[in-house]
């Protein structure tokens, strides 16, 4: 696989991923003063390949210029225009997201439905961005690209868990198990915080070191990496080659093999960290960048995931009350008090 190949067999996952109708990534040429198409991936065939952008002109010479990135959710090709496609495809795009490369560049992405992007979205644009960057910058040994089309090649099998899965214990378990056979950790587990936000649980492991039959440990919040990172919000990377010790995952006392290599973070949501998911080696190794961008997509996957959950739970729970309070006549109160099932 060549340079432009693993290219657009990223650009070709970040479709999927995003839903979008067209990825086009721009890097910078030979000529200094514009910037020509290194891929592309579209669902049509009216991505002009050869076209170079220059800083400034339209909406992705804008992400060039002003290295910041942009989200068009009502695309008006009457103000502004994208430049890389021929004929009048362009008129059907109706919403853009455009994000800078680290070194110079842009990866765009477009639709042909208005807000199909989020700034959520956006976030995880930039992951990719950073990808693709490491590739540019550092080089295009044939090994670095197969782990890299190995990475994006399991972020697709990831992505699909959403739909495959609708139950929180499976999709876990699918997911842990994706996330440490790619990356080939020895373990990788995920824990949550109670409601009080005074502990943590064990919730899934990719092979069984805690959880027994119906057993779910529980540890304070105060314990072990795992806990540091609860209370920080930020992630940990310890790779353990420098033969400095690590500190144990769940705090001293806890059964589980001596770790030299640890790599921990946060899953947020709503700006909190309502969980953490670890991988962890006995022994030392080194995480590329490449690797930890890919535990991050993952993480807002499944950060994703836990927030659609959330959202339905409370939509079964009012959905009752909702019920009741439309079979209540508007013209009048009701004489007796409506039973809704509930305590008060």
């Amino acid at each position: 696989m060549n340079t432009r190949q693993c290219y657009e067999h990223i650009l070709g996952i970040v479709c999927s991923v995003f839903d979008a109708y067209s990825a086009v990534l721009f890097l910078p040429g030979d000529d200094a003063e514009v910037y020509p198409i290194a891929a592309s991936f579209s669902l049509g065939d009216m991505v002009a390949e050869g076209t170079s952008i220059a800083p400034g002109k339209g909406l992705v010479g804008w992400i060039l210029r002003n290295r910041q990135p942009l989200l068009v959710n009502n695309f008006d090709q009457r103000q502004s225009h994208l430049g890389y496609y021929r004929s009048n495809e362009e008129a059907t795009i109706k919403a853009f997201m455009g994000c800078p490369v680290r070194g110079g560049g842009a990866l765009c992405i477009d639709s042909k439905r208005q807000y199909s992007f989020s700034d959520k979205d956006q976030k995880v644009l930039h992951l990719f961005t950073e990808l693709l960057a490491g590739i540019h910058l550092e080089g295009s040994r044939e090994c670095r690209q197969e782990s890299v089309a190995q990475y994006f090649a399991s972020l697709s099998l990831v992505h699909e868990l959403r739909g495959r899965y609708t139950k929180w214990p499976l999709f876990l378990h699918h997911f842990l198990k994706i996330v440490a056979g790619t990356t080939g950790f020895e373990y990788c587990v995920f824990a949550s915080r109670d409601g009080t936000g005074e502990n943590y649980a064990i919730e899934g492991e990719s092979r069984q070191m805690l959880l027994g039959d119906g057993d779910v440990p529980t540890f304070p919040m105060g314990n072990g990496i795992v806990g540091w990172v609860f209370r920080n919000d930020a992630p940990v990377f310890s790779e353990g080659t420098d033969g400095s010790p690590v500190a144990a995952l769940f705090g001293k006392g806890v059964h589980m093999p001596v770790f030299s290599s640890v790599m921990c973070l946060p899953v947020i949501i709503h700006k909190v960290t309502r969980g953490v998911l670890c991988l962890a080696q006995t022994e030392p190794r080194r995480m590329p960048d490449e690797m930890r961008d890919f535990v991050r997509m993952c993480v807002d996957h499944l950060a994703l995931f836990l927030e659609n959950l959330y959202l339905r739970n409370r939509l079964r729970q009012t959905l009752p009350q909702a019920q009741v309070e439309r079979r209540i006549p508007v013209f009048a109160a009701p004489a007796e008090p409506v039973d809704t099932g509930e305590d008060a």
